[in-house]
């Protein structure tokens, strides 16, 4: 059989890449040197024409297979990498079958789990990673998505304004359903625990975590995230005919979760005045589509809300209140985000994605801020922030080829 390329490949270049060699033996020039986690299958990253995708060696039913899941991942709007396409067909110079190869879109700004893990690790960045697994998990099984092999290494993670954000990397073992049964849930979030905790102890003896935490409280407490979330999602609340206003609560904690509601399900208990209220959840992203309606920023759910809440206080600092939200937004944009963004030094701007920078510059203001008793100023913070922070900081899109270094060789600050 021919060499074939079925997707959407993007870049002709794919086709020229050495498919006749063993992904293990390809030539270094072609390679960029990114942090990678732990796979059972040979990865490597390639950059062609600025763009960076990853690679996986696997039997070609599998790579089909997966290719399609991802797609239909992505196509319910679920946190996971982009499938680019599947290469098939592939044989060495000596006419020898070799493996296909499954092509994703590299996911700029993230991180494997050991390089967020290794080191020193604040308890609360404990608790920011553990919520964005439990917010993966629920997103995946409300799109009825079966996993069957959720772990640390088959994730990718990258901040998201004082969190972590959570995608999915390795479909392989997945199932696309309608509606997951409670059965498949528990298997799923059994076979998580277990993962897990069997990442967190090869950590250990290895001398990679840090000795305040236990491998197993940390499986646990994923669980139970993941159970106190999907309850306050999916269940159903009793209320008065009175208490319409409890509701509305129901609604907006919801929406901080950043989840947003498409219709009630409401029905009078028999032989009582008491409503049974049951919210439909459709997809997270609440903040995220406000925000890329009114600027077209297209960023991470916990990222929007911070924006979303500088662009609120720019409305009231301008005294904007009765003024149109899409013009108010659009003001905001072009005299605070881009040129706070555009202010960072080019050579600098790899460091964090465009929505972290401004974020981490707030938080920055406000610091200096308390310090000095006064407000100081976007300037003076972003001036002292790019000095005393962001020089220091790793370059976590790592896209530099031979200047770029492993992210897990650069962790240090990763509790900030």
């Amino acid at each position: 059989m021919p060499l074939q390329i079925t997707g959407a490949p993007s870049d002709p270049d794919l086709i020229r890449l050495p498919w006749e060699t063993p992904l293990e033996e390809w030539p270094e020039y072609h390679l960029v040197t990114l942090p990678r986690g732990i796979s059972r299958h040979i990865v490597r990253f390639v950059r062609l024409s600025g763009r960076v995708y990853a690679v996986k060696e696997i039997n070609s039913r599998f790579a089909r297979r997966e290719y399609q899941l991802l797609w239909d991942i992505g196509r319910l709007d679920a946190p996971a990498v982009e499938p680019v396409a599947v290469v098939t067909g592939r044989t060495t110079a000596d006419g020898e079958p070799l493996d296909s190869a499954l092509i994703t879109r590299h996911l700029q700004f993230s991180l494997p789990y050991r390089a967020v893990l290794s080191g020193s690790l604040r308890p609360d960045t404990l608790i920011r990673l553990l919520d964005a697994l439990a917010v993966l998990l629920v997103r995946l099984h409300l799109a009825g998505f079966y996993w069957g092999d959720c772990s640390l290494s088959n994730t990718l993670f990258r901040r998201d304004a004082g969190a972590f954000a959570a995608y999915l990397v390795d479909a392989e073992t997945g199932e696309l359903h309608a509606v997951l049964s409670r059965g498949q849930r528990d298997q799923d979030i059994e076979v998580a625990r277990v993962n897990i905790f069997g990442e967190m102890l090869d950590l250990e003896a290895g001398g990679f975590l840090h000795p305040s935490i236990d491998p197993l409280a940390f499986a646990d407490q994923l669980v139970a995230r993941y159970q106190r979330l999907w309850e306050e999602l999916t269940q159903e609340e009793i209320v008065e005919d009175v208490e319409w206003h409890l509701i509305d609560q129901r609604v907006r904690r919801l929406n901080s979760l950043g989840f947003d509601v498409a219709e009630m399900m409401i029905r009078r208990k028999a032989g009582t005045a008491r409503l049974m209220v049951k919210p439909k959840v459709v997809d997270a992203g609440h903040h995220q589509r406000r925000l890329l309606r009114l600027t077209g920023l297209d960023v991470e759910e916990n990222q929007a809300r911070r924006l979303l809440n500088d662009l609120d206080s720019f409305r009231v600092a301008r005294g904007l209140r009765h003024e149109d939200e899409a013009i108010v937004a659009h003001l905001w944009l072009a005299e605070i985000f881009q040129p706070t963004v555009l202010a960072i030094p080019p050579e600098l701007r790899g460091k964090l994605e465009p929505a972290q920078l401004f974020h981490e510059v707030l938080d920055h203001r406000w610091f200096m801020s308390e310090a000095a008793g006064r407000d100081v100023g976007l300037e003076a913070a972003l001036r002292s922030y790019i000095d005393t922070v962001l020089v220091f900081k790793p370059d976590e899109k790592a896209l530099l080829g031979d200047d770029a270094v492993p992210a897990v060789e650069q962790t240090p600050d990763l509790t900030l």
